[in-house]
């Protein structure tokens, strides 16, 4: 671990703070949070829909969450003499804490209803919601970090998702990042957040089944395939080193999206080694610099790791990075209207090779 300490505290409602510390001798856990909150909200409520076999989460505290405050209020900034947010020390390197609007948790509310009909069982949304913070400075971006401040968020992305897949009822571990206020960023400070899912999200249900069928029908694995054959053609290949390759997939969904995977199978972060784990960060931000320089203006995305489920299918699990966005020319978004929203079918704007290319010349 490239972090030296880490050291946990709890805030005046009782969530969990933990700072990661690159320095020995830190003292920030010393600062108690001085604000005086109401005790957090109950987990949200999960409804199923049998027309679909999904799980929907209803979250009715988040309606009131922070909406883009200004500079001086932001609550993921150091505290100040003027202002008391979530971090109580006035300094950190990287952060986690428990989210104060979180869409799953372990506090269940007394009184839970079963069920909203014979058809729609209901059950407490139990998990997790954790924001990670990656640096104090509230005008960076993760694009701005160092290669050295990037293994040390990898580090602490391991080390949430060992500690969160062994709590009870946690399906699968899924950090991620949003940039921008066109993709739905709240908050403008640096950050990203960890949602521990109380059952299988549907993405992964369908790449797990894609996977059974694959390895059943040929007994290999189905990403080591799909990143074989995509380093040996090399079309659509944006960069890679030793250990990891960053390519767009042959049916991108999205304008831009590129996945970043190791060239080794593994479960999830913290199975990555240390040169692994090393050689990620300058090819990561290789490759979101090319995002910001295909317009010229910072790129909004979602940075998503997908990660094997805790349970069974486990051992499907291919841990890779995926990156997209929404932006699809300099002045236009893709928007997902009534193909993609209403009945899941992908329409791409952009030919994934002509994207490949874009992003290999953008420098």
């Amino acid at each position: 671990m490239t972090f030296k300490s880490r050291t946990a505290i709890r805030l005046s409602d009782g969530r969990e703070l933990i700072y990661f510390n690159e320095e020995e001798g830190s003292h920030r856990a010393e600062y108690p949070d001085t604000r005086q909150l109401p005790p957090p909200p109950p987990t949200s409520q999960l409804r199923y829909d049998p027309l679909v076999d999904e799980w929907i989460a209803v979250a009715a505290h988040r309606q009131t969450r922070t909406f883009l405050p200004p500079s001086d209020a932001c609550p993921l900034c150091p505290a100040k003499p003027t202002f008391a947010g979530e971090i109580p020390a006035p300094d950190y390197d990287v952060v986690v804490f428990e989210n104060q609007f979180p869409s799953f948790s372990d506090r269940v509310a007394p009184g839970e209803v079963d069920e909203i009909n014979p058809m729609v069982p209901v059950r407490p949304g139990v998990g997790r919601c954790e924001v990670v913070c990656f640096t104090s400075d509230h005008n960076s971006y993760f694009g701005a970090l160092t290669p050295a401040r990037v293994r040390t968020v990898v580090d602490v992305l391991a080390d949430r998702t060992a500690e969160i897949s062994a709590m009870p009822g946690v399906a699968q571990v899924f950090p991620f990042e949003n940039r921008g206020v066109e993709i739905g960023v709240t908050l403008h400070h640096p950050h990203g957040q960890i949602y521990a899912y109380p059952t299988v999200p549907p993405r992964t249900k369908l790449m797990l089944a894609a996977a059974a069928r694959y390895l059943s029908r040929t007994g290999n694995d189905l990403y080591t395939d799909v990143l074989a054959a995509e380093r040996e053609q090399g079309t659509r290949i944006v960069g890679a080193n030793e250990h990891w390759t960053a390519f767009v997939p042959a049916a991108a969904r999205w304008p831009f999206e590129v996945q970043i995977a190791p060239h080794r199978k593994v479960a999830d972060i913290p199975a990555l080694s240390d040169q692994e784990r090393d050689a990620f960060g300058p090819l990561y931000l290789d490759v979101l610099k090319r995002f910001d320089g295909l317009f010229g203006k910072p790129m909004p995305y979602i940075s998503a790791w997908h990660q094997a489920v805790v349970g069974e299918g486990r051992d499907l699990g291919y841990l890779h990075l995926q990156l997209f966005s929404i932006r699809r020319a300099a002045d236009k978004l893709k928007f997902l209207a009534g193909s993609e929203s209403a009945m899941g079918y992908f329409v791409n704007d952009i030919v994934p090779e002509r994207a490949a290319q874009l992003l290999r010349d953008a420098a």
